[in-house]
């Protein structure tokens, strides 16, 4: 019979700028988006190069906070999980998936959004995504977050979907971390969300 070793354990922390650089590295498709395709406007992205892109999430973080967090495997980060209040995303915001959909109502200041993972290849389907996901919806909370919202991929009805698609995460995904369905205005897709009081009261719970 064959033995496999057990991945190591994971750790998560706020992104820093040179671990993202390492993890993104130069060849696939992190290196030449930069995570910045729901920061752009349609016409803004296909006016810049991956270069440009690149010093844009670099501002990102000199800005702060970090616009999100990363998963790290013997000291080398192994995921990545982009989280930014939903107005740092211009794109996001005229979105089919959002615009069409009749969401209740919430201040748009404290609303962040879960719009992206990227796992490093040897590491998928290792719990990678559910920590990187925890990490997000801590990161946004400490930082002033009221609602995470998400945009995942129903796989029970796009059993199909590719990684092109994937990297928007998956219902089931998020709802095994709390989130609740708000909207299915765009079919195989899902408007998402968890509150804060949600959360805590869950946490609670579970620690009972």
């Amino acid at each position: 019979m064959a033995h496999f070793d057990a991945p190591s354990p994971l750790e998560t922390a706020p992104a820093s700028w040179a671990a993202v650089e390492e993890l993104f590295g130069t060849k696939g498709e992190p290196s030449r988006c930069w995570c910045r395709w729901f920061a752009l406007t349609g016409k803004d992205w296909t006016g810049t190069s991956s270069d440009s892109r690149k010093d844009q999430l670099k501002s990102a973080f000199e800005a702060g906070p970090a616009p999100g967090v990363l998963a790290f495997r013997d000291g080398r980060p192994v995921g990545w999980c982009a989280v930014e209040p939903r107005g740092n995303y211009p794109r996001l915001q005229r979105s089919p998936v959002i615009r069409t959909a009749e969401l209740p109502p919430v201040d748009a200041a404290n609303l962040w959004s879960v719009t992206c993972f990227v796992v490093a290849p040897g590491h998928r389907r290792t719990g990678v995504s559910g920590a990187l996901l925890a990490a997000a919806v801590d990161h946004a909370f400490n930082n002033g977050a009221d609602v995470v919202e998400a945009y995942p991929v129903d796989t029970e009805l796009r059993p199909k979907a590719t990684s092109a698609d994937l990297y928007h995460g998956t219902v089931s995904q998020f709802a095994a971390a709390g989130f609740a369905v708000m909207a299915r205005a765009v079919p195989g897709r899902a408007v998402m969300r968890l509150e804060r009081k949600a959360a805590e009261e869950n946490n609670t719970a579970a620690h009972r």
